[in-house]
């Protein structure tokens, strides 16, 4: 552990943050903590600390437990992960979110459970020959009657392709040729009881932490990644992972495209880059446990802000 800073003899190197999340960085601060191991080119992984439960186990935990998800709402504004942690902002549910967890059925676990757990169709509209649009009322009824979620033939033909898109691809077909798909990690990390439904962890050397991500256009996804906040959730990954089996993981993407020509593209995610956005990620879970401790959620937004350009 860094050494205790004094403060009448130990001057801080630099003061950062504002109000009640102020924080002095002084030199022991810059002593390097152990790190875990990384795998080496001969490990392989037992995977028994995975926990196998169904998706809706996983989520009914989350009140309890800090996610990579709720932390990104954290960090982008501490008044609305609040709001939201006490059920006071409605969570919507969208056909893109439908879409996205039916390729992951499909691309993750297999033909099998994705015929449990989806069904494709729909109602057909007697005035008019055709199925009901998957946002119409007639489609919401009839999906409640078959007990699966529902999407509709269109939308299936595009997971489809999606999946035989990723299963064309070298580098993805042997990221997912061995491994679990939808294991579950809990760990204590920071103070904070943590969890992850991680899409799949390959045992092999140099493989590890995969994620799959749908989009829209591969020319972009390398945006995407900083837009959405890939990297603090992938390190948020790693460092659940890592406390439960002492190891770094590497770290994948492999992401599709949801339209023509549906192409595939696997990335690869510096060890560099991870421990800078796993920094941010545990600076962030600090401040997430002052905020409990003192009852004030900030919004960002408290200091005076400049407009100095066109």
């Amino acid at each position: 552990m860094p050494p205790v800073p004094n403060p009448a003899t130990d001057t801080p190197l630099v003061r950062t943050g504002q109000g009640d999340f102020v924080r002095d960085i002084h030199p022991g601060d810059l002593i390097r903590r152990p790190r875990k191991r990384r795998m080496t080119s001969t490990a392989h992984l037992d995977l028994g600390f995975l926990i196998r439960e169904p998706s809706a186990v996983y989520h009914a935990k989350a009140s309890e437990h800090l996610s990579s998800h709720a932390l990104a709402e954290f960090r982008k504004c501490p008044l609305l992960f609040r709001r939201k942690e006490l059920g006071l902002v409605p969570r919507y549910d969208s056909r893109a979110f439908s879409v996205g967890r039916a390729a992951h059925s499909l691309i993750l676990e297999g033909r099998d459970r994705f015929d449990a757990e989806f069904v494709v169709g729909g109602p057909v509209n007697p005035k008019t020959g055709q199925p009901f649009g998957p946002t119409t009322k007639a489609f919401a009824e009839w999906a409640e009657r078959t007990g699966k979620e529902a999407i509709s033939d269109a939308d299936a033909a595009v997971v489809e392709q999606m999946a035989a898109s990723v299963g064309d691809h070298l580098f993805a077909r042997e990221l997912l040729s061995d491994g679990v798909a939808e294991g579950v990690v809990r760990a204590e990390h920071r103070g904070h009881r943590c969890q992850s439904r991680i899409d799949w962890i390959n045992p092999c050397p140099d493989r590890g932490i995969v994620d799959l991500k749908t989009c829209d256009r591969l020319d972009s996804f390398e945006y995407d990644v900083s837009a959405f906040g890939y990297l603090y959730q992938l390190a948020f990954y790693r460092a659940v992972v890592g406390v439960t089996c002492g190891i770094d993981l590497p770290v994948y993407i492999i992401a599709v495209e949801k339209r023509e020509p549906f192409r595939c593209g696997v990335w690869v995610i510096t060890a560099r880059v991870l421990d800078a956005a796993q920094k941010q990620n545990e600076d962030a879970m600090d401040d997430l446990a002052q905020c409990r401790e003192t009852g004030v959620w900030p919004t960002g937004f408290e200091s005076l802000r400049q407009i100095d350009r066109l």
